[in-house]
């Protein structure tokens, strides 16, 4: 076997300009597997490691998740609200509405997510978590006054906005009391491309005078009744509407195996995708042993005729496609561990989305030992066609 190995270095060394570029193609094929995948890891670690902090939460919404989709009913009302807050061993009750309006500053004009509600829920919910960057939150007794994301402020429009400055919203002019801090992963898609209202202020310009509401955020005393709590606002919101599945109360728990059945599914497509890349890989290995099979005839006759086996002219022409992919596996986790901080470092600075990329071993192990079987059955054929050669027949074609 040491000569084999020995042979097989020495045959490759031979072929530098095929061999880098045969092993390129497997080292692009696993550096998209294991980047994606530390890239998925890091995301969904990211968000429970936020979400854990938040065990005591519930989200109630007025629809159902049917498989990955969300079916809006309708929405809640202040007799929901004051049902809930009866509930015991609930600490805080948070009731919003929101919808989309035409926003206007300095002649720009953009449609953004406008949120309603109590101005002290509204706060211990959005403002202690992630801060304001400037100005101050809203008073209850504020009407035209807004606080703004960090996004609303720096990106949407041509010039930043800062507070004191004046918006038209839905074509009622607003001034801006605050603006956000840049959220981090749990709280970025709820607050940085949003504007909060008192819910007098946001039931005005969404045309809804009505007690209605669209979320309810429930905060209890006990973590470990927050499930049975979360039946109870269930069940008694649906009394109230006459339907069996009319309102869906989500725990922290529930959330998270959501995310992790999400995470799981979209690694999967990734590692797919990127399974491309190694298929035609393994193309060219075949490509490159059968050249290799046929330039070396002559050797192969030589070889046989000194009294090589088949299964040793077997194994020289494996060894050599399992070194090729060996070194190209190994390459692969390195350039797949530098693509994935590549992919956080622009996921952050155009996303505004932090996170670190976790790298596992085992996915680094993985993408060698996937390497190395992808080199060995793409040169098992080139190889059993090398060890059934004719001794005769190969000595005389050189």
């Amino acid at each position: 076997m040491r000569d084999i190995i020995l042979m097989a270095y020495r045959d490759l060394r031979e072929r530098k300009a095929r061999t880098i570029l045969t092993l390129l193609g497997i080292a692009v094929g696993i550096a998209a597997i294991v980047a994606l995948m530390s890239v998925g890891y890091g995301m969904q670690e990211a968000i429970t490691g936020e979400l854990t902090a938040y065990a005591d939460l519930i989200t109630v919404m007025p629809g159902k998740l049917a498989g990955m989709s969300y079916v809006e009913l309708g929405s809640f009302t202040d007799r929901d609200i004051r049902d809930v807050r009866r509930i015991g061993g609930i600490k805080e009750v948070t009731a919003m509405t929101h919808g989309a309006v035409e926003v206007e500053y300095r002649d720009v004009r953009k449609p953004i997510f406008v949120f309603g509600g109590d101005t002290d829920a509204l706060s211990n919910f959005y403002v202690e978590p992630v801060g304001l960057a400037e100005g101050r939150w809203l008073r209850e007794n504020d009407y035209k006054v807004c606080v703004i994301g960090n996004r609303v402020a720096t990106e949407f429009f041509d010039e930043p906005i800062h507070a004191n400055d004046k918006l038209t919203i839905n074509g009622e002019k607003f001034i801006v009391a605050g603006v956000f801090k840049k959220a981090g992963m749990l709280y970025a898609m709820d607050v940085d491309p949003h504007i909060f209202l008192t819910l007098r202020a946001a039931r005005d310009v969404l045309g809804n005078e009505e007690a209605k509401y669209r979320y309810i955020a429930v905060r209890v005393h006990n973590i470990e009744e927050v499930d049975e709590i979360a039946d109870e606002v269930e069940e008694r919101i649906n009394n109230n509407h006459g339907l069996d599945e009319f309102a869906t109360a989500m725990t922290m728990g529930s959330m998270l195996e959501r995310i992790s059945s999400v995470f799981s599914i979209l690694r999967g497509v990734l590692v797919g995708i990127a399974a491309i890349a190694l298929v035609v890989a393994s193309i060219g290995i075949m490509n490159t042993m059968l050249m290799a099979v046929m330039e070396r005839t002559h050797e192969i006759g030589v070889m046989k005729a000194i009294g090589a086996k088949n299964s040793d002219v077997l194994s020289l022409f494996i060894v050599e496609s399992c070194m090729v992919s060996l070194i190209g596996g190994v390459t692969g986790c390195v350039l797949g561990v530098i693509l994935a901080r590549l992919i956080t470092l622009i996921a952050s600075s155009t996303l505004g989305i932090e996170f670190v990329p976790t790298v596992k071993v085992v996915v680094l192990f993985a993408g060698a030992g996937v390497a190395i079987c992808v080199g060995a059955l793409s040169g098992f054929y080139p190889a059993l066609k090398a060890s059934k050669m004719s001794p005769v027949e190969a000595v005389r074609y050189g």
